[in-house]
């Protein structure tokens, strides 16, 4: 039974962006999920506390393109944090724009007890697994952030789909702590850098409703992991390694990611490393679509559930924006939440 949110509530919160990329880090007022692990923990609030979600990520508080994160006590005793990841249609099992603003804010709140220059080390438990995150640290201040993603897969190349609309798509799937198609722009018959995002959002979200109608999905550590949660948009410059690559995430409800996504630059770093266009250790340069950029790089070939995988490093900054203290008043039925 999911638990009524009380007229008296006050959700505090911090405001973040990574790269544009919206962080609203909830630090008090939002329940404790019940769970001996993350993953239960994660079930209990979507099925208890989902209310809390979409009060938060939801107008008028949010907008459909908000997103958030949840820090719990972690499972994992190598773990400093753990975080569980809302957006507007539900839930995340990694989320690296998330990860790189968490750091900071997991030193510059006092949560990291052993603090180092010119890095502290910070391990965030995710549902997808431990993150470790190497966060900026001189002079008492804190900066830019890497992470270490978890293992990251191609689980298919040259899938066909049809997609109404845009006829028969060409489409690779890959996890990258979430499981994402990647595919180029030029299957959809346009430019990225030519039009507007709703043009993007909707072949990207065309894209995923019709693999999920048809893609069985598998992962080697949990069911709950086997979901494909976006469509990322390439300019298809997969073998320009000297110029900084352009791609949109599109995931969620038709959420457009502001930069060039954490887990989406993981999971194309993966699929470039496996067709050949990058090295072990070789740098990539990606854009989002208002040109901010991540820096990534495959570090460690691992073996994962059979497959071959990869580590990657991402690296990108985030940034304080303010606070925030959210209430809600009995009979304001709107106020819970709605999507526009």
């Amino acid at each position: 039974m999911a638990e009524r949110i009380p007229n008296n509530v006050v959700i505090k919160t911090r405001e973040m962006h990574t790269n544009g990329a919206p962080l609203r880090v909830i630090e008090s007022g939002f329940p404790s999920p019940r769970g001996d692990t993350l993953l239960e923990k994660l079930r209990y609030t979507r099925e208890h506390l989902d209310d809390y979600r979409k009060l938060l990520m939801r107008e008028p508080r949010g907008h459909l393109d908000m997103f958030g994160a949840v820090l719990v006590e972690p499972d994992d005793k190598d773990a400093d944090i753990a975080a569980m990841f809302i957006h507007n249609a539900g839930y995340s099992t990694m989320c690296g724009h998330a990860i790189i603003s968490l750091g900071r804010y997991a030193v510059d709140s006092g949560l990291i007890r052993n603090l180092s220059s010119p890095e502290t080390r910070v391990t965030i438990q995710c549902p997808c697994g431990l993150v470790e995150t190497f966060v900026e640290y001189k002079n008492g201040k804190t900066g830019y952030v890497r992470f270490n993603s978890v293992p990251a897969f191609v689980f298919a190349t040259d899938m066909t789909v049809d997609i109404p609309e845009y006829g028969r798509v060409l489409v690779d799937i890959v996890y990258g702590g979430a499981f994402y198609a990647i595919v180029p722009d030029s299957q959809y018959s346009f430019r990225l850098e030519d039009v507007a995002p709703d043009v993007i959002r909707r072949a990207a979200a065309a894209t995923t409703d019709a693999l999920k109608a048809q893609l069985k999905l598998s992962h080697p550590d949990n069911d709950d992991l086997a979901f494909l949660y976006g469509t990322i948009v390439t300019d298809g410059q997969d073998g320009q390694a000297d110029i900084p690559s352009t791609h949109v995430c599109v995931y969620g409800d038709k959420l457009f990611d502001r930069s060039p996504c954490g887990s989406g630059t993981t999971a194309r770093m993966a699929l470039l490393h496996q067709k050949g266009y990058v090295k072990l250790g070789q740098s990539r340069t990606f854009r989002g679509h208002i040109k901010s950029e991540f820096l990534a790089k495959a570090i460690q070939e691992v073996t994962y559930g059979g497959r071959k995988a990869v580590v990657v490093e991402v690296s990108g900054n985030g940034y304080y924006c303010g606070s925030s203290e959210f209430s809600l008043e009995e009979d304001d039925v709107i106020g819970r939440g709605f999507l526009l």
